[in-house]
């Protein structure tokens, strides 16, 4: 049966929720979107029983799930945190690079190759290219700036989607202008660049911040950095530039309500995406685990409700997309549209597959989540296919 019909609930379109909405597909595509209307004839109708039919979710910051990081580098680990991430609603994936060796990285973009999972949609090259001061819960060994005849090995792969750097790395503009060539979605990320830097870095490309406010440059870092006069940071390099994107880890562990609020207010949901930056403790209980590589990566420990490093400092959330959303609609003003469209549309549109995914629109992939009236996944379905 190719002719599917979703019925009985509220769709929730990028600007609006649409009550007793009737969603038809057709071979895997949104072909009618309607209201009070009668499901047709021949199609399977799916009851929302009073839910809500959503966009599948698009995670652009994404470490792993279920017990395995996408840096183990098998295609039975790749496999595992797709499917994990898609219990929770993510049905784009973009699988995220560490620090670590070339080596390791490759064998990454390998298994990534080779696993044909629907989800994954492509790459993001995070690590190794972070300032020595910001690595983070990232293994500090597998840092290093970028060199070229290493950057390009990777953007030959035709597999990277999304290219992160930090801005005041020697060779970071090559980097950027390397991955602009490839129409990546750039971004400055685990970086203590200034504005000056942050302005070169737009120049050559650059567009995008990884999870405002967390292992970014502020003005009192800066001031460490270079002294005085005090001097913007990212943090205002982002606000005042329209064109530039960001986004936040709404597990309501890394950010307080405030300042969800804040940067949802100020940025509003056509520049602000809700990431989940989550590792492989996603589903697991409580514990000691590694933050990639499975033998190499760093220690950390979750208590189920996010990641914290050995020293005690935040090391990646521990929940799925649908957890970020429930808690952003709690925490913020946003309406729902809004946050769903953080989760959805709004990343689509950041890193170019806006036009087959991220919104329920006519001619679109059925990539659509059955939601219930709280907001839990209950069902999962990717171009029309649902997802056991």
């Amino acid at each position: 049966m190719t002719l599917i019909a979703f019925a009985h609930g509220t769709a929730i379109l990028p600007d609006r929720l649409l009550s007793r909405a009737v969603v038809v597909c057709d071979k895997g595509r949104i072909v009618s979107i309607q209201s009070n209307a009668k499901p047709p004839a021949k199609a399977y109708t799916i009851d929302l029983r009073g839910g809500f039919l959503s966009p599948g979710f698009v995670d652009l910051h994404v470490h792993g799930g279920g017990g395995a990081d996408f840096m183990d580098g098998s295609i039975a680990a790749v496999k595992t945190a797709c499917q994990s991430h898609l219990k929770h609603g993510t049905t784009s994936i973009f699988p995220t690079s560490t620090t670590g060796t070339p080596e390791q990285i490759h064998a990454m973009l390998a298994a990534c190759r080779g696993a044909d999972e629907p989800s994954l949609v492509g790459i993001h090259l995070y690590g190794p290219y972070f300032a020595a001061d910001k690595v983070g819960c990232h293994s500090q060994s597998g840092r290093r700036d970028p060199i070229d005849t290493e950057f390009t090995s990777y953007f030959e792969t035709k597999q990277i989607r999304i290219a992160t750097c930090a801005a005041e790395l020697p060779g970071a503009i090559d980097f950027y202008r390397a991955a602009r060539r490839r129409h990546c979605l750039i971004t400055c990320g685990h970086s203590n660049a200034s504005w000056s830097e942050m302005e070169q870095a737009f120049r050559a490309g650059m567009r995008h911040v990884d999870h405002f406010w967390c292992a970014m440059s502020s003005v009192v870092t800066l001031r460490e950095r270079l002294g005085t006069p005090m001097q913007a940071s990212m943090t205002e390099f982002v606000l005042m530039n329209n064109e530039m994107s960001t986004e936040v880890i709404a597990d309501g562990q890394h950010l307080a309500p405030e300042l969800l609020e804040f940067a949802y207010r100020l940025l509003g949901p056509q520049r602000l995406c809700l990431v989940t930056d989550c590792n492989r403790a996603l589903d697991q209980p409580p514990g000691r685990y590694r933050f990639g590589h499975d033998r190499e990566g760093t220690w950390f420990d979750s208590d189920g409700l996010v990641g914290r490093s050995l020293s005690g400092s935040l090391a990646s959330s521990v929940v799925g997309m649908d957890h970020m959303v429930r808690h952003f609609r709690k925490a913020t003003s946003a309406p729902l549209e809004s946050v769903i469209r953080m989760a959805s549309l709004t990343p689509a549109q950041r890193v170019g597959i806006a036009a087959r995914t991220g919104s329920i629109a006519i001619g679109k992939q059925a990539d659509l989540l059955v939601l219930s009236p709280e907001l839990d996944v209950q069902r999962v379905f990717i171009r029309g296919h649902e997802i056991e």
